[in-house]
């Protein structure tokens, strides 16, 4: 009896790494490090896996319904099952299961688990980190969208000075400037700011969350989409048509006919227009805070990408003041986001921690940057492959660490074989050498090797010592 076929797909939603799409990732992990590590921050990673009590209740209802959560082991489980006992009610109820059955979960941010990091450790006082790992989000993949993606993350803790606001922001820009990025928008909202529009729409405080959650989703689902979820989680007709009337014209880049990022005051139009609808104090502080960080990213690479867009929610409900997102032309959705959450590291401490972070995703970078032909040539694999023939293997590969230690990346050809099988190898797909090294007998007698160029076809015999400064001409299309 035959067995079943094994897929060899990797699950939906993740993705094998092949060494070309590896080496644009990591070109664009280097920028990401070294811009962020120029502005003054610090590198941190924090496990895969984290305790559920860590994770739930900090990314709003539809997060916690994306955790992938982590079947207990062992003794744990088979304690787990017993508890819950044969199939029962609580086996139709997927909470109450998930509850008993799994204690941990694969981290859906970086924000929490910094968090954490902050509560749990004496840090300096105004921290300052970058975080470049994978999380896991059971969400439906799509174009740029994965359930296993990469997160850059920057994040200040402990200062609510909007400077932070203006050094995240700044960092993301000159990111994205670097990687070959220009006619991004850089859009930035206010959470207290939304809930004083929906309280000047006539909004029940006990609606806000339903509300945001509905209102995050416009790029996705439209004017429409959104009017009918917030009819459907409860919210009055004339307050939704209030709400988006207001959302809308920021969509338009207006509100109330006056222009929010033409002229030469670009956003700071637009908080004026608004400021004349928004009577209570908290949301008067929020475009007041709005205006001040205006003015600090205007001084910064940041400030030609800056456009106020009120329609901004960001869903996750850990957010507390500013909050902020990149959107390029042509594509929907954004390449990352991010804000201020003042309250986040106290849910683990004794000490409230203020904080702010920006966060942009790597797989959509790529994506972008594939698609719009932005990345350099980039050279993988060996530059150098040595061919051989009748010479001892323990030689051969002495020659090879002495090309390796003038900096050449060399691959040794494995097997004995005619000269043209080896050549033929060099151009094979996945290998793809510029060059080849061709040690026999005569060579090695005479501490020499030949070098070919199999593009031009152009050789040339140097001593092995010699190789390394001689390969580097060859590479830049000159003459030895």
């Amino acid at each position: 009896m035959n067995s079943p076929k094994i897929s060899t797909k990797p699950p939906s939603g993740m993705r094998d790494f092949l060494p070309a799409e590896l080496a644009r990732r990591n070109h664009v992990i280097a920028i990401v490090r070294e811009v962020y590590g120029r502005h003054g921050f610090l590198p941190l990673e924090t496990p895969t896996i984290e305790n559920l009590s860590t994770l739930l209740g900090k990314y709003g209802e539809e997060g916690d319904q994306l955790l992938y959560r982590l079947l207990e082991r062992r003794d744990a489980l088979k304690t787990a099952l017993e508890k819950i006992g044969p199939p029962s009610d609580a086996w139709r109820t997927p909470q109450l299961a998930q509850a008993a059955l799994a204690e941990e979960g694969l981290r859906y941010d970086l924000t929490v688990p910094l968090a954490r990091v902050v509560a749990q450790y004496e840090l300096p006082k105004f921290f300052k980190r970058y975080q470049i790992q994978p999380v896991w989000r059971a969400d439906r993949p799509g174009k740029g969208r994965f359930r296993e993606f990469y997160q850059c993350d920057v994040d200040i803790t402990g200062t609510r000075s909007l400077i932070a606001e203006a050094e995240v922001c700044a960092a993301v820009c000159e990111v994205l400037h670097a990687l070959g990025f220009q006619g991004f928008k850089l859009r930035i909202n206010h959470r207290q700011l939304l809930r004083s529009m929906m309280h000047a729409a006539g909004i029940d405080l006990a609606h806000e969350a339903a509300a945001l959650i509905a209102v995050d989703k416009l790029d996705k689902i439209g004017d429409g989409g959104v009017r009918e979820e917030l009819a459907a989680r409860g919210i009055p007709g004339d307050s939704a048509n209030r709400l988006m009337e207001l959302i809308l014209f920021a969509e338009a880049d207006a509100i109330f006919g006056i222009p929010l990022t033409r002229g030469p005051q670009g956003p700071r139009a637009g908080l004026a227009a608004i400021r004349k609808h928004i009577a209570d104090p908290a949301g008067l502080q929020a475009l007041t805070e709005l205006e001040q960080l205006v003015g600090l990213l205007e001084a910064s690479p940041a400030g030609p990408h800056v456009q106020l867009s009120l329609d901004l929610a960001r869903g996750l409900g850990y957010y507390t003041g500013a909050i902020f997102e990149i959107a390029v032309p042509d594509l929907a959705g954004s390449l990352g986001g991010g804000g201020r959450y003042d309250d986040l590291v106290g849910m683990f401490g004794k000490k409230q921690v203020p904080a702010v972070g920006f966060s942009i995703g790597l797989e959509r970078i790529l994506v972008v940057m594939e698609e719009r032909g932005m990345f350099p040539a980039l050279s993988v694999g060996p530059e150098l492959l040595l061919c051989w023939m009748g010479v001892a293997p323990e030689k051969v590969i002495a020659v090879a660490h002495q090309l390796r230690a003038q900096g050449l990346r060399v691959e040794v050809f494995p097997e004995e074989a005619k000269l043209g099988k080896q050549l033929q190898y060099a151009d094979a797909p996945g290998v793809k050498a510029p060059l080849a090294a061709i040690l026999g007998e005569t060579e090695l007698a005479a501490g020499e090797i030949t070098l070919k160029h199999l593009g031009s076809g152009e050789q040339t015999r140097v001593a092995i010592a010699d190789a390394g400064g001689a390969a580097r001409v060859l590479l830049k299309g000159g003459h030895v």
